[in-house]
């Protein structure tokens, strides 16, 4: 990804734009952008054993909390 001459890149700042974009470019086709159901899994609450945690649950904490 590193040109030879890494200095002449950056006397222009169209070249060094061209260049971060082919950087990132280069990241998301190897990486990807991935896909909204791993969000989505990433997102739920899990307790301690690995089971969801619904809002009956958190409902009942809270009141535990507050005496």
């Amino acid at each position: 990804m590193i040109p030879r001459r890494p200095s002449r890149i950056f006397r222009s700042r169209w070249a060094a734009l061209l260049w971060a974009a082919g950087v990132l470019f280069t990241a998301v086709s190897f990486i990807g952008l991935g896909d909204k159901e791993s969000h989505r899994a990433a997102a739920a609450l899990e307790d301690a054993t690995g089971t969801n945690v619904s809002n009956s649950d958190l409902a009942v904490l809270q009141n535990l909390i507050d005496g």
